[in-house]
């Protein structure tokens, strides 16, 4: 079983497409795609950064029963996967990740919520407020250093089913 992220936001203003580009353009701006990689690409199968994560963008249905919407009030439109290689140290490609979700939430607005297979929330943006997770595990100084202030300390659940 592979460990994955998703990062569902309700990215009203913007396409899906629109969300693709943003995030390659993000990317090679870190130096972890190559010229190869299009949004298009981003869109269909994904692709690899330089370290191993897989990404990629994708389209979220609107349904009532959708844990976001019901746990924390709002439809995501955008949903962005991270899939951590096996062969790559889980730590450095978490670091990457949140690289990654922090420039992407600082070019595109609206709510979102980075969580680990909807049992575990990282971080939520919520009526332009930004709160991480209580755990120092999750958010060791590196990727605390990664976020862009002012955010807050919270911890969100999803509800048990």
């Amino acid at each position: 079983m592979s460990i994955s992220y998703s990062l569902d936001m309700a990215a009203t203003e913007h396409s899906v497409l629109q969300v693709a580009w943003h995030m390659c353009d993000v990317t090679r701006s870190l130096g972890l795609f190559d010229a190869s990689v299009t949004p298009e690409r981003l869109l269909h199968e994904g692709a690899v950064t330089t370290t191993g994560l897989w990404l990629r963008v994708g389209e979220e249905r609107t349904d009532p029963r959708h844990p976001v919407l019901t746990d924390l009030g709002f439809s995501p439109t955008v949903s962005v996967m991270f899939e951590l290689a096996r062969s790559g140290e889980y730590s450095d490609q978490q670091d990457e990740m949140i690289r990654l979700v922090s420039e992407l939430l600082m070019r595109i607005t609206g709510d979102a919520v980075l969580h680990f297979q909807f049992e575990v929330i990282w971080l939520l943006r919520r009526n332009g407020e930004l709160s991480l997770n209580e755990r120092s595990d999750l958010w060791p100084p590196q990727r605390l250093a990664a976020v862009p202030r002012p955010y807050r300390r919270a911890t969100h659940t999803f509800a048990e089913e």
